[in-house]
């Protein structure tokens, strides 16, 4: 393929180290990529004729990536433009997906990744002979909402942000699962402001909070008289949710008779109120989410199972705080500033040995309990710096390190009870089952560790980088 010929990308990003990095890796790869400071520079650009595909940033000096996204999406359509951030939360995420980004990257990114993207996005430039104009379009006012405290630069919440800025913009039924006290009311509510119901009503249910007996009436209402105490109509949670998003949390405990009604409501858009005849049609989006595994609640007969099809359409699984101890610092300054903001005094400051030791926690309660911890941080530390002493006479359970990690001997006694346990059970091939699993465990652990950097990870786990990106495509684990 000549220079000529070779499909053209174009690199947006003000950081000149980024743009020779990844215009390099896609000239290598038969790209001819041309480079820019920032988004005046490849808008004027666009009046002597339009690439394949775009890499912008986010955050540059003048207009940013989402409002040359903008700029980009309102002139030409369909041309693909990835973005790029450092930055990967739910702002950024869903704001690029709303403004129509074919992919988000996050910083520090895999160049592999990042040019096996670009082999994928160039195919759907469907005009490459578009008309020389500029798109000249005011940038939009409209700054993407607050992420709340759902928050995080791991790679598992980099993936969720992802997800949820894609799943925001279509009507699918999302089950969120995760521990109690991760955060799942904030991904449904995550999912629903950034999407087109965002000016309707969100309404959230704790199915597990409502006795049973009155948990259809708060579902599906009921009319005056219906029984004993109904004195007047009582509108439920499906009609006052119409035209937005309706969350049911603990959906696992709903009661097995209700479930088959909210079968007939997911599958038809209409019910009747308790004692009532008038058939009601509602237009909700439904989000569900519980801590316990529904597929052992189907086998149990307590859950049907196609209800459990009908909710898990696309999963989204929240990790468990332990499991992302890096997001911690950001977590804790965050709920420190919102509990000073209530309370009308200074932001706390953790210090580095009091931090640390909030890092080591195990955190059984999840993002709650350290949300928990720092609004009695905030209301009851004598001074604005929060020391060692003054967490453990505040909050003695959160000065209990973690448990450490298991010895090689404990490990290998887990591994000889799997596998009489499996061997009992009649399996085969355990030598390739217990290596698959072992690798998995292995790469999820070494690309935690180094943030998604697949380079520091191989060699911390004595592989070639290409050895460990082949193994990672048959695992799936991206």
């Amino acid at each position: 393929m000549t220079e000529a010929t070779a499909p053209v990308v174009w690199v947006v990003d003000d950081d000149r180290a980024v743009r020779f990095v990844l215009a390099t890796a896609l000239r290598e790869a038969g790209y001819a990529a041309v480079e820019f400071a920032g988004a005046a520079e490849a808008l004027a650009a666009l009046r002597d004729g339009l690439p394949g595909l775009i890499f912008t940033d986010v955050r540059m000096p003048g207009d940013d990536g989402l409002v040359l996204l903008r700029k980009l999406k309102a002139a030409h359509p369909q041309l693909p433009v990835i973005v790029m951030s450092a930055y990967t939360d739910i702002a950024s995420t869903a704001g690029a997906f709303r403004g129509g980004a074919w992919e988000f990257l996050s910083k520090p990114f895999d160049l592999d990744h990042a040019v096996a993207l670009a082999e994928r996005a160039l195919p759907l430039r469907r005009d490459r002979r578009e008309t020389r104009q500029e798109a000249g379009v005011a940038p939009s006012t409209t700054e993407a909402p607050a992420a709340g405290a759902l928050i995080g630069n791991t790679p598992a919440m980099r993936a969720m942000f992802r997800s949820i800025g894609r799943l925001a913009q279509v009507p699918l039924s999302v089950l969120v699962t995760g521990e109690t006290g991760t955060g799942k009311e904030l991904v449904a509510r995550a999912l629903h402001r950034e999407s087109p119901r965002a000016p309707k009503p969100f309404v959230a249910l704790n199915t597990a909070a409502i006795p049973a007996e009155l948990l259809e009436s708060e579902l599906f209402g009921h009319e005056a008289g219906a029984f004993t105490g109904a004195q007047r109509r009582h509108v439920g949670r499906f009609e006052q949710a119409d035209g937005g998003t309706l969350f049911l949390d603990e959906i696992g405990d709903m009661p097995m008779p209700l479930q088959v009604r909210l079968l007939r409501v997911l599958a038809e858009g209409e019910f009747f109120r308790v004692g009532g005849r008038e058939l009601i049609r509602v237009d909700v989006r439904v989000i569900a989410a519980t801590h316990q595994p529904l597929q052992r609640l189907v086998d149990e007969g307590r859950f049907r199972a196609d209800l459990m099809h009908r909710l898990d359409v696309v999963r989204l699984q929240l990790p468990p705080l332990r499991e992302r101890r890096e997001d911690v610092p950001a977590l804790a300054e965050r709920f420190l500033a919102d509990a000073a903001a209530a309370l009308g005094t200074t932001a706390k400051r953790l210090s580095p040995s009091a931090l640390q030791r909030l890092r080591e926690h195990d955190w059984p309660g999840n993002v709650r309990e350290l949300e928990n911890l720092c609004w009695r941080l905030a209301a009851l530390a004598p001074d604005e710096g929060v020391a060692l002493h003054d967490l453990k006479a505040l909050a003695p359970p959160a000065t209990t390190p973690a448990a450490p990690p298991a010895t090689a001997e404990a490990w290998d006694v887990a591994l000889a009870d799997w596998a009489r346990a499996r061997l009992a059970a009649g399996a085969a091939d355990l030598h390739a089952e217990a290596r698959e699993r072992m690798e998995q465990a292995l790469f999820e652990a070494a690309l935690a560790h180094s943030g998604g950097r697949r380079g520091e990870a191989a060699a911390r786990l004595g592989l070639g980088r290409n050895t460990l990106t082949r193994k990672l495509q048959g695992k799936r684990l991206t």
